[in-house]
């Protein structure tokens, strides 16, 4: 049995993770602001200990040398191509830092303790600064090898670990047929994505059975945006991508979302792991 750590936890999908490794966990301390997310992760493991703000871990009254196992994905959009690429000069990115002040602090008491960090496709310079810190290099994984989504980040972990087989699964396998009328494109929104799209000069993509879906993001609770110009046919019509595709292309299980409302559902899965990566990687320990 482990004792876990998990910083920036958001919806456990670590625990979820190490359940899918078969490893068993004791105790399972995760470090979490949002409160939906918190309302998920205790929903579905109630004996989680939420210890709130991760810049207040001095205060934390926890046995630090018990820990064996402290994981992260530190907040992204600093270095995300996607985004201003502020690194860290972005507030939120520089949270990796007090990542790795925690991970030297258990370091002290527990020599022996594994850590795992996962972030996003970034510029080789801002991998370098990560890697320095944590004296580990990275491996980079698609999640497309083990789910219908591609997603491509980058893992550290002081353990041996390679990337996972291609499974070659596809959008077909994880789409839901009849969803939710809730789900459909609206005339406006179906109208803003023709006008929109003709002044992007982009087309809206019909995901085929045989595709990959693209990247589950926090954003898809909007419906639609310039970031994602695509549709799914259905028995009703034109519709965007479901909770439940969301969550299958995440590898989480069926509904383990559904205790807050669809907003905080999507935007919770895009700022998720894909859970089957993450359990590869906890299965080479």
């Amino acid at each position: 049995m482990v004792n876990v750590l998990s910083l920036f936890d958001g919806m456990s999908c670590g625990h979820l993770a190490l359940d899918k490794a078969g490893i068993e966990v004791d105790t399972y301390y995760a470090s979490e602001l949002d409160k939906y997310a918190i309302k998920v992760t205790q929903s579905n493991y109630p004996n989680t200990v939420q210890l709130g703000d991760v810049t207040k871990w001095r205060e934390w009254d926890i046995d630090w040398g018990s820990i064996d196992l402290l994981i992260g994905g530190s907040p992204c959009q600093g270095f995300s191509f996607a985004g201003k690429q502020l690194a860290f000069d972005d507030p939120r990115s520089k949270l990796f830092f007090t990542y790795v002040e925690i991970l030297n602090h258990i370091e002290e008491l527990n020599p022996d303790i594994k850590f795992m960090l996962e972030n996003v496709r970034m510029k080789k310079e801002y991998i370098n600064v990560l890697s320095d810190y944590l004296d580990v290099q990275p491996v980079f994984i698609n999640s497309a090898l083990v789910s219908a989504q591609n997603r491509q980040r980058y893992y550290w972990a002081n353990w041996n670990f390679k990337q996972p087989e291609d499974k070659n699964i596809t959008w077909g396998a994880i789409r839901e047929v009849d969803a939710p009328i809730c789900h459909y494109y609206s005339e406006a929104g179906l109208a803003w994505l023709k006008q929109h799209g003709e002044r992007k000069n982009k087309r809206l993509a019909i995901w085929a059975n045989t595709d990959k879906c693209q990247m589950i993001e926090a954003s898809h609770f909007k419906n639609y945006s310039s970031q994602r110009f695509f549709g799914v046919k259905d028995v009703g019509g034109l519709r965007y991508i479901s909770l439940l595709e969301c969550e299958r292309a995440q590898t989480v299980p069926d509904n383990y979302t559904n205790h807050v409302s669809n907003t905080q559902r999507y935007k919770m899965l895009g700022n998720g792991w894909t859970v089957d990566v993450i359990a590869h990687i906890f299965g080479s320990l």
